[in-house]
């Protein structure tokens, strides 16, 4: 049984960060990773174009701001130099290769039994088992690769991934490529397949929003003045001037503004990095939701049909934490998302708390870290 005031399960940016928190209270701790490394994401499925979508000032984990010499849109080499001198300099040390199996709360000792298997032992198999007052669910948004069903796609013969395994469009320059999921992985991979000279598709199945990199800046400095509706309000009408031909394009607006949008239902708004002058120019075309699939040919709700040599599903994650995490009702939900509201909804009952789950990107981690810390050393104190 190994004893600590503190696990963390996760070591992305969210268990880095909160691991880095309790440090600087000195607060001893442990963090299970069911990786062979830190920030796998970054590291070992992420496109090689990705670029942090805010300004680094909204990025950074707490305790280390960026250097001054990185970009104010940090590209994802410098992310993980970043993040590489964060654990050396909080000396954050996550045991690996261990993937839970349950975190139970005990009422009598008032600690969380914790089970996890060690996949890096012989047979890939060994139970270990933790014990702590506080447990910390910092294993991220994006956890587990998503594709959904579609009728025939077991039927195709090229080549289908998910995006965490695209890294560059030149694999597929010449061929015709359709990306499908209209987030921003998918919006910047049809960039980036129409920049290597593939002949791109994109299915948008429902109205997105689509904002500048300039106007989401201003979003963050106006949200320190005005209500949330009115900057959401605002932004709306500098899209519809920026983007108003994209509906004959087939990218409709929603009704709901961009920011309440990501709050609620965790869709988040397309930044446009030139995906929308690539569609205007016709080098990306956008279709609506597949139907079927025919072999090589894909069917689309409206009856069209085209053949292409490869999918790319830009479709998300599942979170797996119902599967483990035992006798919490409070705190997440069955997708494994706070659903306590802002600003109390990174502290549950029991010493459970949540790190980077309340859909605020790398700014809403920073201020979980701090505040679970804080929490933490109050409550030892």
């Amino acid at each position: 049984m190994h004893d600590q005031a503190v696990v963390i399960v996760g070591a992305g940016p969210s268990g880095l960060a909160a691991a880095a928190s309790l440090s600087h209270h000195s607060i001893p701790y442990t963090i299970l990773e069911r990786e062979d490394c830190f920030a796998s994401l970054w590291r070992k499925y992420a496109y090689d174009r990705l670029h942090l979508h805010l300004k680094k000032p909204y990025c950074q984990l707490p305790h280390m701001p960026f250097p001054p010499d990185y970009p104010d849109y940090v590209p994802k080499d410098l992310f993980i130099r970043y993040l590489e001198e964060y654990v050396n300099r909080f000396m954050i040390r996550p045991v690996y290769k261990r993937c839970l199996e349950s975190a139970v709360y005990d009422e009598s000792a008032g600690k969380w039994w914790i089970t996890a298997r060690d996949l890096s032992s012989v047979g890939g198999g060994d139970e270990e088992k933790y014990s702590c007052r506080f447990l910390v669910v910092a294993s991220g948004e994006t956890a587990d690769p998503f594709v959904p069903e579609v009728e025939g796609l077991g039927t195709f013969p090229g080549k289908v991934i998910h995006s965490t395994r695209y890294t560059s469009g030149e694999e597929f320059k010449g061929s015709s490529v359709l990306v499908v999921g209209s987030g921003n992985s998918g919006m910047e991979i049809a960039l980036d397949l129409a920049n290597h000279g593939a002949r791109t598709a994109i299915v948008v199945r429902s109205p997105v929003h689509v904002l500048s990199r300039w106007m989401v800046a201003a979003a963050f400095e106006l949200f320190k003045y005005l209500p949330a509706g009115l900057v959401d309000f605002i932004m709306v009408l500098l899209s519809k001037l920026v983007y108003m031909d994209m509906p004959k394009y087939g990218i409709e607006r929603p009704t709901e503004g961009p920011f309440l949008m990501k709050l609620k239902y965790g869709k988040y708004p397309i930044i446009d990095v030139g995906t929308c002058d690539k569609i205007r120019s016709g080098e990306i075309q956008v279709l609506p939701a597949i139907e079927r699939m025919e072999g090589n040919v894909v069917v689309f709700k409206d009856g069209r049909s085209h053949p292409f040599h490869s999918i790319v599903f830009c479709t998300g994650f599942h979170r797996s934490t119902n599967k483990w995490l035992q006798g919490d009702d409070f705190l997440l939900g069955e997708d494994g998302i706070c659903k306590q509201s802002f600003p109390n909804h990174w502290k549950g009952k029991n010493g459970l708390y949540c790190i980077g789950l309340s859909r605020r990107g790398l700014y809403g981690t920073a201020a979980d870290a701090l505040n679970m810390a804080d929490d933490i050393k109050q409550l030892l104190d």
